[in-house]
């Protein structure tokens, strides 16, 4: 959705739809950051990563206070539905799992050393 934002922001500095082209530019490349921001947040929780989390939660809690304009401007099921949404994925952000099985665990060490052998080191 974000990228057609910004495929929106192009059309209108390419066809000229717009008259000031810096603030086209300069939103257009801002939601493009935005845009590739969320993909790598979403290629995080794919890999069962941890830190996506606070990138989630932060976004989502940013959502909040849209969905409380939404419903002063009168539009009460917009509000409902984002302010739910942010909600709901703010939860399941915060419940969700850690990393996948073994993903945490301490990496193995090299048997061969004397240092982490069962063999005592002559003396």
């Amino acid at each position: 959705m974000l990228l057609g934002f910004v495929g929106f922001y192009g059309y209108g500095i390419a066809s000229g739809g717009t008259s000031d082209t810096v603030r086209a530019v300069t939103s257009g490349l801002l939601i493009l950051v935005f845009a590739v921001g969320l993909l790598v947040v979403a290629r995080g929780w794919v890999q069962a990563k941890d830190w996506p989390r606070t990138p989630t939660v932060l976004w989502n809690a940013l959502l909040l206070p849209v969905g409380w304009s939404l419903w002063q401007s009168e539009r009460p099921l917009l509000a409902a539905a984002v302010a739910a949404l942010a909600a709901l994925t703010i939860i399941t952000a915060l419940a969700g799992g850690g990393r996948a099985a073994g993903a945490g665990s301490e990496p193995d060490r090299d048997e061969g050393t004397a240092e982490h052998s069962d063999e005592r080191p002559a003396t």
